[in-house]
């Protein structure tokens, strides 16, 4: 039997930090903690990265690639069934990165390129929200005014982005807990795509209703 290799260590470190500002708020976990809970030496970490905001910015940056990859498919949304798929996965990985959204406002005002990085987040997400409007009206689904279709994507944007926000000042304890995730996905992507009701296509919209209703059937809250 082969032996898988040992994961290096730089690995662990990012996976293990990811896991822990997600479960405690980036500004509740400390270097110390993160070296504790891999079970290394200070020292070990700091070789790999010297100082906190090199665990940040190395999450951020696989963040923002999975993201981008992710954006690029909404030329291919033709449907509410295509943008259900695509606002639940959006939210997926946003979920995935949680304490990104969770402590937003305080890691921006400490970290000047997550500062600007994060603005080309917000308008990658837009542009590509738009193209999804665009992709969904030439298929029939929508009928969206062109003047319309600009504050719709970023009243979208500005769902997707402080979406978690709201869960957790709703359920505080319990909200970014694992077992919230799904139940919480499901609402963000419902309420995302809920400011499309007003554009959509007659039988679209029903659909919309359809695919809401068969998760709460599936998934009672």
């Amino acid at each position: 039997m082969v032996k898988k290799a040992p994961r290096r260590t730089a690995e662990r470190i990012l996976e293990v930090t990811l896991e822990l500002f997600n479960r405690f708020g980036e500004p509740n976990v400390s270097t110390t903690l993160i070296s504790a809970e891999l079970g290394i030496s200070p020292g070990n970490l700091y070789y790999h990265y010297p100082a906190k905001d090199e665990l940040i910015n190395s999450l951020f940056d696989r963040y923002e690639k999975s993201l981008n990859e992710l954006l690029n498919a909404s030329d291919g949304v033709r449907d509410v069934e295509d943008a259900w798929f695509f606002m639940h996965t959006l939210f997926e990985l946003i979920w995935q990165y949680r304490f990104l959204y969770r402590d937003l406002n305080d890691l921006l005002s400490k970290n000047r390129r997550l500062e600007t990085h994060f603005q080309w987040v917000l308008k990658n997400k837009t542009r590509s929200v738009k193209t999804m409007l665009d992709s969904m009206s030439r298929a029939g689904a929508v009928s969206i005014d062109s003047r319309e279709a600009e504050p719709t994507a970023t009243s979208m944007v500005v769902v997707l982005t402080y979406w978690l926000s709201y869960e957790y000042v709703r359920d505080p304890r319990k909200a970014l807990e694992p077992e919230s995730a799904q139940a919480a996905l499901m609402r963000g992507a419902h309420h995302v795509l809920n400011l499309l009701v007003p554009y959509l296509e007659a039988g679209q919209r029903n659909h919309l209703i359809g695919l809401v209703e068969a998760y709460h059937a599936t998934n009672p809250t």
